[in-house]
């Protein structure tokens, strides 16, 4: 059972490194941006990511109007 883990994990292991390999031997090697706004052809469409609407949703707007929300007894 030791011997079928340690042989699982060394695989995982030469995975991780492969996967990892183009990003280690370039010179400013990064990870690639899969988010919905790091790509070209969704911003043209107006596309944008879920996380993105909701923080602009809930920003506050310094121009509206302030409401009051005192109620009388």
């Amino acid at each position: 059972m030791l011997k079928l883990f340690l042989i699982c994990m060394l695989i995982i292991a030469f995975c991780v490194g492969f996967m990892c390999l183009k990003i280690l031997l370039q010179k400013n090697g990064r990870f690639p941006n899969t988010h919905v706004s790091g790509s070209k052809a969704m911003r043209k469409r107006g596309i944008t990511c879920v996380q993105s609407q909701d923080f602009a949703m809930r920003k506050e707007n310094r121009l509206a109007i302030k409401e009051r929300t005192e109620s009388k007894k």
